[in-house]
């Protein structure tokens, strides 16, 4: 498992990969423009190659990108649409240009509207934005459930992939906090089977690539999407250890968006933490 977090590119593309090294990470996650702002970030070829470079003198085998957060390509705003499927593309094309793993997006929200519909919507969005990158692989994430936002469960998260026209390059972003929100009981390595058991095999086991790692401040079912850090919250050591050991995410990155001591985001003992927690959940694997 390629475990790692979520860090700034501020400065530069590659000062991302620095950050990534000083805390230790194996994959690291960024996002490609302010995640709260439509207007994107012009990077050139010299930005490309002195990353990619970077990149290879480190120990970083993977590099995530985050999609903003104001996309919604479930939307019925013709203007939001194509605002989205913009940035989607250009996520996706910054993918190309290092070599990322995958560009993760939020599949997007129904509002009040039919979800049906806000599905098809979405799959045209990704399949159009899909069509303006070569190599890049589009992940969706899955969503702690609130409001009318899609791929709660994996049932929908199949109907958005079969919607952007079961491209080979549509997978699925796991998030074990989300996940745990959603519903699904995944603290014990029996019932995190189960759910993978019945999940992957709506979704096809191929489609997923990336997972993010975090525990949830709030109650299984809740459908609210708290982050907590590493065994601080409903998940504990004991969850996180199962997550993280689970045989099925053994070759993926698995990224941190933890809150951090101070708030600003996963740090070196973050990521200590989450290795050990593996170490820990191995072990027990192991033994029973």
């Amino acid at each position: 498992m390629l475990i790692g977090a979520h860090v700034s590119p501020s400065g530069g593309l590659w000062r991302a990969i620095e950050r990534g090294v000083e805390r230790g990470c194996r994959a690291i996650q960024i996002f490609n423009q302010s995640p709260r702002a439509w207007r994107p970030n012009t990077y050139v070829e010299e930005d490309f190659a002195r990353f990619r470079e970077a990149m290879a003198a480190s120990d970083i085998d993977a590099v995530m990108i985050h999609a903003v957060y104001l996309l919604n390509c479930a939307s019925d705003d013709p203007v939001i649409v194509q605002k989205s499927r913009d940035a989607l593309a250009n996520a996706l094309r910054l993918g190309d240009a290092i070599g990322a793993h995958c560009v993760v997006v939020h599949p997007g929200s129904a509002k009040t509207g039919d979800v049906d519909d806000a599905i098809a919507r979405a799959g045209r969005v990704f399949a159009s934005a899909l069509s303006e990158a070569e190599r890049c692989p589009l992940h969706l994430e899955n969503t702690a459930g609130a409001g009318g936002t899609l791929g709660r469960s994996f049932e929908e998260l199949a109907a958005l992939i079969e919607a952007g026209g079961a491209d080979a390059r549509l997978g699925v972003c796991l998030d074990s906090c989300h996940l745990f929100a959603s519903g699904y009981e995944i603290r014990t390595p029996d019932a995190l089977t189960a759910v993978l058991d019945d999940g992957l095999a709506q979704v096809g086991p191929e489609r997923l690539g990336s997972l993010h790692f975090n525990d949830s401040q709030t109650p299984l079912g809740s459908n609210r999407d708290r982050h907590a850090n590493v065994g601080e919250g409903e998940l504990g050591d004991d969850g996180c250890a199962v997550f993280l050991s689970e045989p099925r995410f053994q070759d993926l990155p698995c990224v941190l968006e933890t809150r951090g001591v101070d708030h600003s985001g996963p740090d070196r003992k973050q990521i200590e933490r989450a290795m050990a927690l593996r170490e820990r959940g191995l072990a027990a694997r192991q033994r029973g």
